[in-house]
């Protein structure tokens, strides 16, 4: 019997780790194919891509003639209510991620397991920020005005509605700064759509260079070297 569990658990393992270098296989792969940018049709508005080296944020102005961002998440929902930013950032991922793990320190296995597995709720993080400075790390784009109309539309999805088809809003001590706030989501983190799948679609979607798939930020940032 225990020669029979044995070999079952081995067989397990064996399985384990041959998922575990497929995906890893995957990942390099599929980030390193490139999905080139659309024809140009003029940069209006002025974008970033934005990393934290693990985490991805796509930038926009927080108003310009197409969307007053802060009229759909009001700066007051901030601690600092500060309202002179010009740029408003926006990352999704998995709530309790967001929201219980503040470092890598405190990441439990049960928020891991419901994250990697599609088990749990999503959240927008939005952040305010005054100015932006371009390096490894911060990538300026530009697109028209039509390209920035299908953003919206993919930004404004990946919030959930209340009744009155408002973003809601996450009370929360979870902050990262004094001004970010959290929004609840659409849609479910797992391995194969995390927060950087989320930002390198809304790339694809809005006609920037991308790569066919990513769950890292390097995916994306490689195509902006």
């Amino acid at each position: 019997m225990l020669r029979k569990f044995l070999k079952h658990v081995l067989r397990a393992l064996a399985a384990l780790v041959a998922a575990i270098v497929l995906y890893v296989l995957l990942a390099l792969v599929l980030s390193c194919i490139p999905v080139p940018a659309e024809a140009d049709e003029g940069s209006e508005v002025t974008a970033y891509i934005l990393s934290n080296g693990v985490h991805t944020d796509i930038v926009v102005p927080v108003r310009s003639a197409q969307r007053d961002w802060s009229a759909h998440l009001p700066f007051a929902n901030t601690t600092s209510r500060d309202s002179t930013a010009a740029w408003v950032a926006f990352g999704w991922g998995d709530k309790g991620f967001y929201l219980e793990t503040p470092t890598w320190g405190d990441l439990t296995a049960s928020v891991a397991f419901k994250a990697m597995f599609a088990l749990g709720t999503s959240a927008m993080h939005v952040t305010y920020h005054h100015g932006l400075r371009e390096g490894p790390l911060c990538k300026r784009i530009g697109m028209s005005e039509r390209q920035y109309q299908r953003l919206l539309a993919y930004l404004d999805k990946s919030f959930a509605k209340d009744a009155q088809g408002r973003n809601q809003v996450i009370v929360t001590r979870a902050n990262y700064g004094s001004n970010d706030a959290f929004y609840e989501g659409t849609g479910s983190y797992h391995l194969f759509q995390t927060c950087n799948t989320w930002a390198n679609n809304a790339l694809k979607t809005s006609g920037q260079k991308a790569c066919l798939w990513t769950a890292l930020d390097g995916g994306i940032l490689r195509q902006y070297d």
